[in-house]
């Protein structure tokens, strides 16, 4: 499954100094093949290139490599990291072992863990970045150079929802705010007996987050530019409120369903698809879940989508590593060279075929969406251009909120005790980091 979440500070402590961890402005890396336009099938017979990848996301980048192994006559060897990839990769780089390309989370927030100045290609100049949507513009950049290839859009945060469930109930309009959706959700518990309302993902934790995040979407930039500078906390009134009210009204006020401690993110998707829960609010990982088992027809007879913000209908867009592709500084200029052969090929004259091959929304414009996606996917693809960044996206790095909110779900911690824990990790990440003001 596809996730938002950050490294935690061991991965700058374990082998990666506070000094290796902080923040670089350095240019482009001695040896760093030259930016600019490639011929994206010259030939490159003889050259092997590896690249990382997780567990989850091994097949992702299949169709692209077998084309570009074909044209080129290039071979790429994909490494699984183990799981939890996030903070597996930084210690392995930290052994002083290097790929040649990975996919990794192209944030704010995510890319510093591998020190991008030190390691990463620069990509500011590369032919396919004006090709790319403008949210997908905005990803991949650390300190104004870019360092990753935007490769899928971004996951989008929304509601997945069960028409029957709603028809039963007899929403016909869709909810314009948080409060509106537990007003609905309300409505679905009373009118609808033994339907859950909401489905929620305690056994996976990662999914917990997201009620929490849609409703921290009034918080202005600023509060998020104070974060970052150490002037404003984790434990704000707003973040306080929004974990409550998700403990108070959706699991405490019985608006999920009963196993919501140890279901599934395999459970959820079953369980929108069958109408034993109404709704499900999640990233795109939900859709990709349910299109392994489902077709296209079935999805868009059963499943609706609709963007959900605390005061508004707005959606939010959250990356994950299979969205950034980044390209290492290895010393080797043919490597470097046909890594970003790669990644030319990739988003140039194979980007429809790639699409195409995992039912994919578009991330360039100029290239349409291809045929027989789920309406669901064409709804969030809409929703991307205004949607909101989570706060993998604002904050310089993102805490595991999710896992305060497992041990919140099992009485370990109250709201204010899970908000003062995404603080403190927050603030150890940066210190480790060696960010001013930490």
């Amino acid at each position: 499954m596809r996730r938002a979440v950050t490294v935690v500070v061991t991965a700058c402590v374990l082998g990666l100094t506070a000094t290796a961890c902080s923040d670089s402005t350095g240019g482009t890396p001695a040896g760093a093949a030259p930016e600019g336009s490639v011929d994206p099938t010259a030939s490159l017979k003889g050259v092997d290139l590896t690249m990382w990848v997780a567990q989850n996301s091994v097949a992702e980048p299949k169709q692209a490599i077998e084309a570009f192994e074909k044209a080129t006559g290039a071979k790429i060897t994909t490494e699984v990291i183990p799981d939890p990839y996030e903070s597996n990769v930084p210690t392995k780089l930290a052994s002083g072992v290097k790929p040649d390309l990975m996919f990794w989370q192209p944030t704010g927030s995510t890319l510093p863990f591998v020190q991008p100045a030190k390691n990463l290609l620069q990509l500011d100049k590369e032919d396919w970045v004006s090709k790319l949507g403008k949210t997908e513009q905005s990803l991949g950049q650390v300190d104004g150079h870019r360092y990753a290839a935007i490769v899928t859009s971004p996951a989008v945060l929304g509601v997945y929802y069960n028409k029957d469930v709603f028809k039963k109930a007899g929403i016909t309009a869709m909810p314009t705010s948080y409060d509106d959706m537990l007003a609905d959700a309300a409505k679905i518990k009373a009118k609808v007996p033994g339907v859950a309302p909401f489905f929620e993902v305690g056994g996976d934790k990662w999914p917990l987050q997201w009620q929490v995040q849609t409703q921290l979407t009034d918080l202005p930039q600023s509060f998020w530019d104070d974060l970052n500078k150490n002037k404003e906390s984790w434990t704000d009134k707003t973040i306080v409120d929004a974990i409550t009210k998700y403990k108070t009204k959706v699991l405490d006020g019985g608006l999920a369903q009963k196993n919501y401690k140890t279901a599934t993110f395999v459970d959820q998707g079953k369980a929108i698809m069958d109408g034993s829960a109404a709704m499900a609010v999640n990233v795109t990982a939900l859709q990709s879940e349910i299109q392994a088992t489902s077709s296209t027809e079935e999805m868009d007879k059963k499943l609706g989508w609709f963007p959900i913000a605390n005061s508004s209908a707005g959606a939010e867009y959250s990356p994950d590593q299979t969205n950034g592709v980044v390209a290492f500084n290895t010393g080797d200029s043919k490597r470097q060279n046909a890594a970003r052969q790669f990644m030319s090929f990739w988003l140039g004259p194979n980007y429809p075929a790639y699409i195409k091959a995992n039912k994919l929304v578009s991330v360039e414009p100029s290239v349409p969406n291809p045929d027989g996606l789920p309406q669901t996917a064409i709804a969030q693809s809409k929703a991307l251009s205004t949607a909101a960044g989570v706060f993998q996206v604002k904050a310089l790095t993102a805490p595991d909120l999710h896992l305060a909110l497992a041990d919140m779900i099992y009485g370990k911690k109250t709201p204010k005790q899970v908000a003062q824990a995404a603080e403190d990790q927050f603030d150890q990440v940066l210190k480790a980091r060696g960010v001013s003001g930490f």
